[in-house]
């Protein structure tokens, strides 16, 4: 799958906010279904891009503490499986298309976080 300057660009952020301590949302990108990243209540989509929230600080803190157990690899690893299985389930060309973007993302996500 050949992968543009856009993807690349955003997948470099995702991966430099993760080692500044972001974490993953557990709720996928309301535009696109893509994995967000989370860093001091904004929400940055990995595969389209877009800031969608500003999240209040409870809620910060709510999803820092629950994510506090899991290390960012074990969210980006379930997140890769959960996004297969809908891939599996997907008969609409688009909808596979966006996934297979956002798994592209991931996989190279995991790849540049296990090199670290």
């Amino acid at each position: 799958m050949k992968i543009n300057f856009v993807t690349k660009n955003l997948t470099k952020k995702a991966v430099e906010m993760l080692l500044k301590g972001a974490t993953l949302s557990e709720n996928p990108c309301p535009y696109c279904k893509g994995v967000r990243v989370m860093k001091d209540g904004l929400a940055f989509c990995v595969n389209c891009g877009r800031e969608p929230e500003k999240r209040s600080e409870l809620d910060v803190a709510t999803n820092s503490s629950s994510n506090s157990s899991k290390s960012s690899l074990e969210i980006l690893e379930k997140k890769l499986k959960l996004l297969s299985e809908d891939l599996y389930g997907e008969s609409d060309h688009e909808k596979q298309q966006e996934i297979l973007r956002s798994i592209n993302s991931l996989i190279e996500i995991i790849d540049k976080m296990k090199k670290k």
